[in-house]
């Protein structure tokens, strides 16, 4: 019933505040029929911080979740929820991303994200590898007595994402992990091994988010050729005046900056992995329209490629 009232709620508001952008400001496009997943979702974002340990790895990592009220350690909300593990970028803390993974809990994910690989080292075939990892921990905790996911994870329905250096990484886990079912990611970063070339051996639903001004890891060098390698189904959309650090809640040394400001993208980013993770993870083809339709071809905020 709660979710029911907050996805009403999220709609009217659609229909009658603009999303927040440069002066002249443009409404994201949807459709009339389903919540804007720019907006919260119907669930409280609760989180915990813990040590993830399985197929040989272990690390820290905070998870965000589905809960019945928001801060750390809330129960879990009632229900199956699909598993996504998310990648930092190169030298940047997890707690920069914490908006964007309590969004998606939110809307009904359970986010993992590893805090391992963050010095001036990492090697990225060992982030895949982690990011693989959360997943197999997720699916374990399903059916692990006392856990507080027993009983709350739809271990058929696992998908990865990252920014930068992890979203590279999140398509080699991608090539590596035949159980993950879709991959959505930000200012995907070429890395070594090669993301372009583990790309290239994917069949599943790949959603690659660039920004237009990226000065960092731009479309040209980095996303393209990505795309470029993908099989279809696959979709590149690029924020217009988006830049590498406005996937970021907050800036960091060595930061770019864009034609738009960090407040006016994060909606944006937030929009677009959420309603790829629930036409695709959650199963929800309300958001087929929003995903492939009008809405996104015509979109005044994101240019649109695709093939389906």
């Amino acid at each position: 019933m709660l979710r029911r009232m907050a996805v009403a709620i999220a709609t009217a508001i659609t229909l009658v505040l603009p999303v927040a952008g440069t002066t002249a400001a443009v409404a994201a496009p949807t459709t009339a029929s389903v919540a804007d997943p720019a907006n919260p979702g119907g669930y409280a974002a609760g989180y915990v911080d813990t040590t993830v340990s399985a197929a040989g790895r272990s690390f820290s990592a905070r998870i965000y979740y589905p809960a019945t009220a928001a801060g750390s350690g809330q129960p879990v909300a009632a229900g199956r929820f699909p598993a996504v593990a998310f990648g930092h970028g190169f030298f940047q803390s997890v707690s920069k991303y914490y908006s964007t993974l309590g969004h998606l809990a939110s809307w009904g994910f359970i986010v993992l994200a590893p805090t391992s690989q963050g010095g001036l080292s990492p090697s990225h075939s060992a982030f895949a590898d982690d990011l693989n990892a959360a997943l197999t921990w997720a699916v374990a905790q399903d059916t692990t007595a006392g856990s507080r996911f027993a009983g709350h994870v739809r271990t058929d329905k696992l998908g990865l994402s990252g920014h930068s250096m992890g979203g590279g990484a999140s398509l080699l886990a991608a090539a590596r992990n035949p159980k993950v079912g879709a991959v959505a990611n930000l200012a995907a970063a070429e890395t070594n091994p090669s993301a372009k070339a583990a790309a290239a051996t994917l069949t599943i639903p790949v959603r690659l988010i660039a920004g237009e001004r990226d000065t960092i890891a731009g479309v040209a060098d980095h996303q393209r050729p990505i795309y470029t390698a993908k099989p279809a189904p696959k979709q590149l959309r690029i924020i217009k005046g988006g830049f590498h650090c406005g996937f970021m809640d907050s800036s960091s040394i060595f930061c770019d900056s864009g034609g738009i400001t960090r407040a006016a993208q994060l909606p944006i980013n937030k929009r677009l992995l959420t309603e790829w993770f629930l036409l695709y993870l959650s199963g929800d083809t309300s958001y087929d329209n929003a995903v492939w339709g009008a809405p996104a071809q015509t979109d005044p905020q994101v240019t649109f490629e695709g093939v389906r």
